[in-house]
């Protein structure tokens, strides 16, 4: 019944259908087994489990390690809430729709702030010139995404509110259909996909989220595992913050792996790459409270059902 709950909830606050989210069955904590929730567009993820770092430190301690993709942050989270995977990566956004549908996990790191890893695009042809200009334009986005939140403080900071727009919610794929053909006026998106768009079909960049937000992205945990297993998700830190040290001073060689693993030329994967900070740190509550402000922005906006505590969802809530 609580997963079904929350499956519903979670629907309602995204404007998804509730089949559009994978069936997931519940299971129990087990401290032999570490389960990692990853979404291919993630490169550090997507990296850390082809080179098999983490399985072979945990192996040592007899800890297997299970890898579970999924295509989005929300349905990550689904995950994290019904006990399918232990640990997740997700962005800012999600976990704030989550947390509101009543999701049982917890904040325990971020990667330092990726301003410019998000963006809004315009065709390379578009009269327009200025954020200012898409009064009344339509804007495509994925509905509770890290960009939901970009638009809103972008928006704030040419003047305009957020219903002077025409908001028009899709997915990735087929925003990026709908970008092509003209069918709306500006596309608010996060890397790879921007790098794409913008190699591939010369989408020109609006603004990005440089001075006006942090667009952190966090990695999470199932409450009870965080509680038992500190070490284990210490010890997967250690490899992804080393892992994230190589990448940034190896980016070409870095983007030469995964390119293969995202379906991606290299060059792509390389400014995205460039975009992110690939600093990995534990949570802090300085980052919880920047936090807090998307979920009070979120809120004032309606588009979750109710006001949230951000704190609430850390080992050692206020």
């Amino acid at each position: 019944m609580k997963r079904h709950f929350f499956k519903k909830a979670l629907g309602i606050a995204l404007g998804l259908t509730v089949i559009s989210l994978p069936s997931l069955v519940h299971a129990e904590y087990n401290p032999k087994t570490l389960r990692i929730g990853f979404q291919k567009s993630a490169s550090q993820l997507t990296l850390l489990k082809a080179q098999g770092a983490v399985e072979k430190r945990l192996t040592e301690q007899g800890l297997e390690v299970k890898w579970v993709e999924f295509p989005a942050g929300p349905q990550l989270l689904e995950g994290l809430n019904v006990g399918a995977i232990d640990f997740g990566y997700v962005g800012e956004a999600p976990p704030i729709f989550a947390q509101a549908a009543g999701a049982n996990f917890v904040y325990v790191g971020y990667e330092a702030p990726s301003p410019e890893a998000e963006s809004i695009l315009v065709p390379k042809d578009s009269t327009i010139k200025t954020v200012a200009d898409l009064k009344g334009k339509k804007v495509a986005l994925n509905k509770g995404s890290n960009v939901h939140y970009l638009l809103v403080k972008l928006l704030e900071k040419h003047g305009l509110k957020y219903a002077d727009i025409q908001t028009v919610f899709i997915p990735p794929a087929d925003a990026r259909a709908a970008f092509e053909r003209g069918s709306v006026d500006a596309w608010v998106i996060w890397d790879p996909f921007s790098a794409a768009a913008e190699k591939q079909i010369g989408a020109r960049v609006l603004a990005d989220g440089k001075g006006v937000v942090n667009n952190y992205a966090f990695f999470l945990a199932e409450r009870e595992f965080a509680t038992k297993r500190p070490d284990v998700i210490k010890l997967v830190f250690e490899e992804l913050q080393r892992q994230g040290q190589w990448i940034n001073k190896n980016y070409k060689e870095a983007a030469a792996l995964i390119a293969p693993l995202q379906g991606l030329d290299p060059a792509i994967v390389e400014q995205t790459l460039r975009h992110y900070s690939n600093d990995v740190r534990p949570i802090t509550d300085a980052v919880l409270a920047e936090q807090q402000k998307l979920g009070d922005t979120f809120f004032d906006l309606k588009l979750i059902p109710k006001a949230i505590k951000v704190r609430e969802a850390s080992i050692a809530p206020k």
